[in-house]
Protein backbone atom coordinates (compact mmCIF):
# COMPACT_ATOMS: atom_id res chain seq x y z
CA UNK A 1 0.00 0.00 0.00
CA UNK A 2 1.24 3.42 -0.76
CA UNK A 3 1.09 6.23 2.05
CA UNK A 4 -0.77 8.97 -0.73
CA UNK A 5 -4.34 7.06 0.54
CA UNK A 6 -6.05 8.60 2.95
CA UNK A 7 -6.92 6.92 6.08
CA UNK A 8 -10.81 6.97 4.82
CA UNK A 9 -9.98 5.69 1.61
CA UNK A 10 -8.88 2.31 3.94
CA UNK A 11 -11.47 2.38 6.07
CA UNK A 12 -14.84 2.07 4.32
CA UNK A 13 -16.43 -0.89 5.91
CA UNK A 14 -19.60 -1.66 4.99
CA UNK A 15 -22.75 -4.67 5.43
CA UNK A 16 -20.50 -7.44 5.17
CA UNK A 17 -17.64 -5.83 6.94
CA UNK A 18 -14.58 -4.54 4.92
CA UNK A 19 -11.18 -5.92 4.35
CA UNK A 20 -8.93 -3.94 6.12
CA UNK A 21 -5.12 -3.82 4.45
CA UNK A 22 -2.62 -2.91 7.99
CA UNK A 23 -1.11 -0.44 6.03
CA UNK A 24 -4.16 1.62 5.80
CA UNK A 25 -4.65 1.98 9.33
CA UNK A 26 -2.56 5.18 10.12
CA UNK A 27 1.14 6.02 10.69
CA UNK A 28 2.34 3.05 12.13
CA UNK A 29 0.64 0.87 8.99
CA UNK A 30 2.55 2.74 6.42
CA UNK A 31 5.48 1.83 8.87
CA UNK A 32 4.43 -1.82 8.55
CA UNK A 33 4.50 -1.32 4.87
CA UNK A 34 7.73 -0.59 4.42
CA UNK A 35 8.85 -3.43 6.45
CA UNK A 36 6.89 -6.04 3.92
CA UNK A 37 4.51 -6.48 6.97
CA UNK A 38 1.07 -5.62 4.85
CA UNK A 39 -1.75 -8.00 5.81
CA UNK A 40 -5.41 -7.54 5.49
CA UNK A 41 -8.54 -8.95 7.72
CA UNK A 42 -12.51 -9.16 7.42
CA UNK A 43 -14.65 -7.53 9.86
CA UNK A 44 -18.09 -9.00 9.84
CA UNK A 45 -21.18 -8.34 12.06
CA UNK A 46 -24.49 -8.21 13.32
CA UNK A 47 -25.73 -11.28 11.28
CA UNK A 48 -28.65 -11.88 13.92
CA UNK A 49 -29.02 -15.51 12.85
CA UNK A 50 -32.11 -16.78 13.61
CA UNK A 51 -34.14 -13.59 12.90
CA UNK A 52 -37.45 -13.81 10.39
CA UNK A 53 -39.72 -11.42 8.97
CA UNK A 54 -39.63 -7.74 8.15
CA UNK A 55 -37.69 -5.93 7.02
CA UNK A 56 -35.39 -8.40 5.44
CA UNK A 57 -37.34 -11.69 3.39
CA UNK A 58 -33.87 -12.68 2.65
CA UNK A 59 -32.80 -13.05 6.28
CA UNK A 60 -31.95 -16.99 5.11
CA UNK A 61 -29.90 -16.51 2.78
CA UNK A 62 -27.78 -13.13 3.74
CA UNK A 63 -24.95 -14.62 5.85
CA UNK A 64 -24.45 -17.63 3.22
CA UNK A 65 -24.29 -14.81 0.68
CA UNK A 66 -21.68 -13.01 2.80
CA UNK A 67 -19.78 -16.00 3.66
CA UNK A 68 -19.78 -16.76 -0.47
CA UNK A 69 -18.61 -13.29 -0.86
CA UNK A 70 -15.57 -13.21 1.39
CA UNK A 71 -14.84 -16.71 -0.37
CA UNK A 72 -14.59 -15.09 -3.60
CA UNK A 73 -12.14 -12.63 -2.87
CA UNK A 74 -9.05 -12.88 -4.95
CA UNK A 75 -6.84 -11.76 -2.16
CA UNK A 76 -8.08 -13.89 1.30
CA UNK A 77 -7.85 -12.10 4.66
CA UNK A 78 -5.27 -13.22 7.50
CA UNK A 79 -8.51 -13.55 9.39
CA UNK A 80 -11.92 -12.72 10.08
CA UNK A 81 -13.56 -10.88 12.65
CA UNK A 82 -17.27 -11.47 13.83
CA UNK A 83 -18.09 -8.52 15.95
CA UNK A 84 -21.01 -9.55 18.12
CA UNK A 85 -24.83 -10.02 17.40
CA UNK A 86 -24.03 -13.30 15.80
CA UNK A 87 -27.46 -14.81 16.44
CA UNK A 88 -30.88 -13.53 17.22
CA UNK A 89 -31.94 -13.25 20.70
CA UNK A 90 -34.19 -16.09 21.82
CA UNK A 91 -36.01 -16.42 25.16
CA UNK A 92 -36.12 -20.41 24.67
CA UNK A 93 -32.32 -21.92 25.50
CA UNK A 94 -33.04 -24.87 23.02
CA UNK A 95 -33.67 -22.49 20.33
CA UNK A 96 -30.69 -20.23 21.29
CA UNK A 97 -28.52 -23.08 21.43
CA UNK A 98 -29.72 -24.25 18.11
CA UNK A 99 -28.94 -20.53 16.33
CA UNK A 100 -25.51 -20.33 17.73
CA UNK A 101 -24.44 -24.07 16.37
CA UNK A 102 -25.89 -23.70 12.76
CA UNK A 103 -24.41 -19.83 13.04
CA UNK A 104 -20.96 -21.38 13.60
CA UNK A 105 -21.81 -24.25 11.28
CA UNK A 106 -22.31 -21.79 7.88
CA UNK A 107 -19.52 -19.77 9.18
CA UNK A 108 -17.70 -22.73 9.29
CA UNK A 109 -17.50 -22.83 5.32
CA UNK A 110 -15.44 -19.69 5.02
CA UNK A 111 -11.60 -20.44 3.47
CA UNK A 112 -10.33 -18.62 6.22
CA UNK A 113 -10.02 -20.88 8.84
CA UNK A 114 -9.00 -18.20 11.51
CA UNK A 115 -12.39 -16.86 12.38
CA UNK A 116 -12.87 -14.98 15.68
CA UNK A 117 -16.21 -13.84 18.10
CA UNK A 118 -17.19 -11.48 20.20
CA UNK A 119 -20.53 -11.52 21.57
CA UNK A 120 -23.65 -8.70 21.19
CA UNK A 121 -25.85 -8.16 23.57
CA UNK A 122 -28.51 -10.80 21.50
CA UNK A 123 -25.84 -13.84 22.22
CA UNK A 124 -25.29 -12.72 25.23
CA UNK A 125 -27.59 -10.57 27.48
CA UNK A 126 -30.22 -13.42 28.74
CA UNK A 127 -27.66 -14.95 30.55
CA UNK A 128 -24.22 -12.70 31.13
CA UNK A 129 -22.66 -15.07 28.30
CA UNK A 130 -22.77 -18.23 29.53
CA UNK A 131 -24.29 -20.16 26.47
CA UNK A 132 -21.95 -17.98 23.91
CA UNK A 133 -19.04 -19.01 26.41
CA UNK A 134 -19.60 -22.64 26.12
CA UNK A 135 -20.29 -22.46 22.02
CA UNK A 136 -17.59 -19.74 21.02
CA UNK A 137 -14.92 -19.20 23.76
CA UNK A 138 -13.85 -16.05 25.97
CA UNK A 139 -16.18 -12.85 25.73
CA UNK A 140 -12.41 -10.60 26.03
CA UNK A 141 -9.20 -11.44 25.01
CA UNK A 142 -6.20 -10.58 22.82
CA UNK A 143 -4.06 -11.93 19.90
CA UNK A 144 -1.17 -10.26 18.18
CA UNK A 145 -0.73 -10.75 14.27
CA UNK A 146 2.48 -9.13 12.43
CA UNK A 147 3.46 -7.04 14.81
CA UNK A 148 -0.02 -5.37 15.50
CA UNK A 149 -1.68 -6.07 19.27
CA UNK A 150 -5.34 -6.86 19.03
CA UNK A 151 -7.66 -6.46 21.89
CA UNK A 152 -11.62 -8.20 21.64
CA UNK A 153 -13.78 -6.84 24.48
CA UNK A 154 -16.76 -7.96 25.79
CA UNK A 155 -19.40 -4.46 26.36
CA UNK A 156 -22.28 -6.52 26.19
CA UNK A 157 -22.42 -9.88 28.40
CA UNK A 158 -23.18 -7.43 31.79
CA UNK A 159 -26.40 -6.97 32.81
CA UNK A 160 -26.27 -3.12 33.14
CA UNK A 161 -24.34 -2.24 29.59
CA UNK A 162 -21.05 -1.72 31.19
CA UNK A 163 -17.34 -3.38 30.68
CA UNK A 164 -16.90 -4.35 33.92
CA UNK A 165 -13.90 -3.26 36.44
CA UNK A 166 -12.18 -6.64 36.16
CA UNK A 167 -12.60 -6.50 32.21
CA UNK A 168 -11.03 -3.03 32.54
CA UNK A 169 -8.31 -3.86 34.93
CA UNK A 170 -7.46 -7.05 32.71
CA UNK A 171 -7.04 -4.59 29.75
CA UNK A 172 -5.11 -2.16 31.65
CA UNK A 173 -2.89 -4.78 32.52
CA UNK A 174 -2.67 -6.48 28.95
CA UNK A 175 -1.51 -3.37 27.56
CA UNK A 176 1.22 -2.13 29.62
CA UNK A 177 3.56 -4.82 28.47
CA UNK A 178 3.23 -2.43 25.05
CA UNK A 179 5.45 0.38 24.43
CA UNK A 180 2.94 3.27 23.80
CA UNK A 181 4.08 3.77 19.92
CA UNK A 182 2.49 0.17 19.47
CA UNK A 183 -0.03 -0.54 16.89
CA UNK A 184 -3.43 -1.41 18.93
CA UNK A 185 -6.94 -2.40 17.28
CA UNK A 186 -9.75 -3.10 19.22
CA UNK A 187 -13.01 -4.83 18.46
CA UNK A 188 -16.44 -4.23 20.52
CA UNK A 189 -19.40 -4.71 19.95
CA UNK A 190 -21.43 -1.12 21.14
CA UNK A 191 -19.46 1.95 20.56
CA UNK A 192 -17.25 2.93 23.40
CA UNK A 193 -18.00 6.39 23.26
CA UNK A 194 -21.68 8.22 23.56
CA UNK A 195 -22.71 7.85 20.22
CA UNK A 196 -26.42 8.17 20.52
CA UNK A 197 -26.70 6.44 24.74
CA UNK A 198 -31.24 6.46 23.81
CA UNK A 199 -30.60 4.33 21.60
CA UNK A 200 -28.41 2.29 23.54
CA UNK A 201 -25.53 3.22 21.03
CA UNK A 202 -23.07 3.91 23.66
CA UNK A 203 -21.04 1.76 26.38
CA UNK A 204 -21.54 3.12 30.24
CA UNK A 205 -18.17 2.77 31.01
CA UNK A 206 -16.65 3.17 27.69
CA UNK A 207 -15.50 6.47 28.86
CA UNK A 208 -13.01 4.27 30.90
CA UNK A 209 -11.66 2.02 27.90
CA UNK A 210 -11.31 5.09 26.02
CA UNK A 211 -8.84 6.43 29.03
CA UNK A 212 -6.68 3.43 29.67
CA UNK A 213 -6.27 3.12 25.16
CA UNK A 214 -6.19 7.07 24.94
CA UNK A 215 -1.64 7.05 26.17
CA UNK A 216 -1.55 4.54 22.60
CA UNK A 217 -0.43 6.45 20.04
CA UNK A 218 -1.72 4.27 17.10
CA UNK A 219 -5.05 2.87 18.20
CA UNK A 220 -8.08 1.88 15.94
CA UNK A 221 -11.63 0.77 17.46
CA UNK A 222 -13.98 -1.05 14.87
CA UNK A 223 -17.81 -1.64 16.44
CA UNK A 224 -20.75 -2.78 15.09
CA UNK A 225 -23.93 -2.71 16.64
CA UNK A 226 -25.44 0.07 14.99
CA UNK A 227 -25.81 -1.53 11.57
CA UNK A 228 -24.42 1.61 9.24
CA UNK A 229 -21.02 2.72 8.64
CA UNK A 230 -19.90 5.10 10.88
CA UNK A 231 -16.74 6.91 11.88
CA UNK A 232 -15.55 8.81 14.92
CA UNK A 233 -12.58 10.03 16.17
CA UNK A 234 -11.80 10.74 20.13
CA UNK A 235 -8.99 12.19 20.48
CA UNK A 236 -6.15 10.22 18.22
CA UNK A 237 -8.65 7.12 18.41
CA UNK A 238 -10.23 6.82 15.19
CA UNK A 239 -13.62 4.32 15.77
CA UNK A 240 -15.03 2.85 12.32
CA UNK A 241 -18.45 0.98 12.53
CA UNK A 242 -19.38 -1.73 9.54
CA UNK A 243 -22.84 -2.12 8.93
CA UNK A 244 -25.28 -5.13 9.57
CA UNK A 245 -25.66 -8.34 7.44
CA UNK A 246 -29.69 -8.59 8.44
CA UNK A 247 -31.18 -5.05 8.29
CA UNK A 248 -30.03 -0.69 8.35
CA UNK A 249 -30.68 1.48 11.17
CA UNK A 250 -31.57 4.74 10.63
CA UNK A 251 -29.22 7.50 11.24
CA UNK A 252 -28.97 8.26 15.42
CA UNK A 253 -32.09 10.65 16.27
CA UNK A 254 -33.54 10.82 12.78
CA UNK A 255 -36.73 9.17 13.96
CA UNK A 256 -38.46 8.91 17.62
CA UNK A 257 -37.51 5.18 17.56
CA UNK A 258 -34.93 3.25 16.78
CA UNK A 259 -36.85 0.82 14.36
CA UNK A 260 -34.47 -0.81 10.99
CA UNK A 261 -34.58 0.33 7.48
CA UNK A 262 -37.69 -0.94 5.35
CA UNK A 263 -37.03 -3.75 3.08
CA UNK A 264 -36.26 -1.62 -0.87
CA UNK A 265 -37.69 -4.65 -3.18
CA UNK A 266 -35.77 -2.38 -6.13
CA UNK A 267 -32.86 -2.45 -4.32
CA UNK A 268 -33.09 -5.42 -2.41
CA UNK A 269 -29.75 -5.46 -0.41
CA UNK A 270 -29.48 -1.78 0.25
CA UNK A 271 -26.92 -1.36 3.14
CA UNK A 272 -25.48 -4.60 2.70
CA UNK A 273 -22.09 -5.38 0.96
CA UNK A 274 -18.41 -4.82 1.50
CA UNK A 275 -15.74 -3.02 0.92
CA UNK A 276 -12.37 -5.13 -0.14
CA UNK A 277 -8.89 -3.39 0.63
CA UNK A 278 -5.85 -4.90 -1.41
CA UNK A 279 -3.05 -4.16 -3.09
CA UNK A 280 -2.97 -4.83 -6.78
CA UNK A 281 0.02 -3.97 -8.68
CA UNK A 282 1.16 -1.53 -5.43
CA UNK A 283 -1.53 1.12 -6.28
CA UNK A 284 -4.22 -0.12 -2.80
CA UNK A 285 -7.45 0.81 -4.84
CA UNK A 286 -9.92 -0.01 -2.98
CA UNK A 287 -12.53 -2.73 -4.78
CA UNK A 288 -16.56 -2.60 -3.79
CA UNK A 289 -18.19 -6.01 -3.43
CA UNK A 290 -21.78 -5.94 -3.08
CA UNK A 291 -24.11 -9.05 -1.76
CA UNK A 292 -26.89 -8.62 -4.22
Amino acid sequence: MRSQFERRDFLKLAGLGGAVLASGLGPWGRAMAAAGQDFSFVQMTDTHWGFEGPPNPEAHNTLRKAVAAVNSLDHQPDFIMFTGDLTHAASDDKERQRRMEEFKSIVGELKVKDVRFIPGENDAGLDNGEMYKHIFGDGFYSFDHKGVHFVALDNVSDPNGLIGEKQLEWLHADLAKFDKSAPVVVFAHRPLFDLYPQWDWATKDGAKAIDILTPYQNTTVFFGHIHQEHHEMTGKIAHHAAESLIFPFPLAGSQPKRTPVPWDAAHPFKGLGYNAVAEHAGTGKPTTHPLA
